[in-house]
């Protein structure tokens, strides 16, 4: 849990009568998801007016709600499992993997011993390789960076606590050159450009980012045009994009706040159907090269893998509606 120091209190306002607690709760712990909130009154660290109350309880204004300490995670860990992996490259140091969409990077915090920590891409590596490093802990063995789930694309990975070392701190420097292609509704204005908007969690959709709140975290995403279609289903722009940060979301949001959501990121404003029997049931996001230094050698390391074959045919499908003149 992302939060300071223990106990907090809270005074709900009039404007909050009404709020369920876990809602209240949810929006002043900012950094905390609602299931780990939930977990906080489950385990009965949440007082309203020094009394144990419930998840459910609606508050009134003037309550005095009281947060006694940290939820208790269960320990997790990831586990092997046999599933098939696109490795690109492979040394003593590191792998580079192409992700499929679909697959999680790794289970997240809220995930237990069962189906919701199953199929990640982390399980599938320890099955591969045995030992990664342990610098991001039992949950995220080897894992130096992430793709969302229904992102494909290239992902290193450290095998030893050094290589993890090295490679994180390149990502921190701004070193590494990520290049993504991603198709966008709509055709957007300039052939080239930078967003700076920062990032921050959304107070009301708690798995949703937003650029609209101030104070958030520094992300920097350049784009340019690669090619615009004019369908009967729509404008499309194909962008190759750029990302100096790595902030959760990043690409989708900032693409998102330019009024052109990425193709099948309904999350963040696109249509579920671009036409009749026309959907895509993934993003139309890929991260299609990768470069960095070899963490003990130095050597530059550059690798590019092609879009995916249901990415393909979609944009295939799309350019054959194209409008004639």
């Amino acid at each position: 849990m992302n939060v300071d120091s223990f106990p907090k209190s809270f005074v709900a306002t009039p404007e909050d009568a009404g709020k369920r607690l876990d809602q209240f709760l949810a929006g002043q712990l900012a950094e905390v998801s609602r299931a780990r909130v939930q977990q906080l009154i489950a385990e009965q660290k949440v007082l309203v007016n020094e009394t144990v109350a419930k998840a459910s309880l609606r508050l009134r204004g003037g309550d005095r709600v009281a947060v006694l300490g940290a939820a208790q995670a269960a320990p997790l860990r990831a586990m092997a499992e046999e599933i098939p992996l696109d490795i690109v490259y492979e040394d003593a140091d590191l792998a580079v993997v192409n992700k499929p969409a679909g697959m999680m990077v790794h289970a997240g915090a809220g995930a237990s011993e069962d189906a919701r920590n199953r199929g990640t891409l982390v399980n599938a590596l320890l099955h591969r390789f045995g030992k990664l490093s342990a610098v991001g802990g039992e949950l995220r063995p080897g894992i130096v960076h992430r793709l969302d789930k229904a992102t494909s694309g290239l992902v290193v990975v450290a095998k030893n606590d050094e290589a993890h070392r090295r490679l994180a701190a390149q990502f921190v420097r701004r070193q590494v050159k990520k290049t993504y292609v991603a198709l966008v509704h709509g055709w957007v204005k300039q052939d080239r450009g930078t967003i700076t908007s920062s990032i921050s969690r959304d107070r009301v959709r708690r798995t949703r980012m937003t650029t609209r709140r101030t104070g958030g975290r520094e992300a920097v995403t350049h784009y340019s045009v690669r090619q615009r279609i004019d369908s009967e289903l729509g404008r499309f722009t194909l962008l190759d994009v750029q990302i100096d940060t790595g902030r959760t979301h990043q690409i989708r949001v900032h693409l998102a706040s330019l009024g052109h959501p990425v193709v099948g990121d309904t999350l963040y404003g696109a249509p579920r159907e671009v036409g009749a029997g026309f959907s895509l049931p993934r993003n139309f996001l890929h991260a299609a090269s990768l470069q960095f230094q070899h963490p003990r050698t130095g050597e530059m390391l550059s690798f590019e893998r092609p879009m995916p074959g249901e990415l393909e045919e979609f944009l295939k499908s799309i350019e054959t509606q194209e409008l004639n003149g």
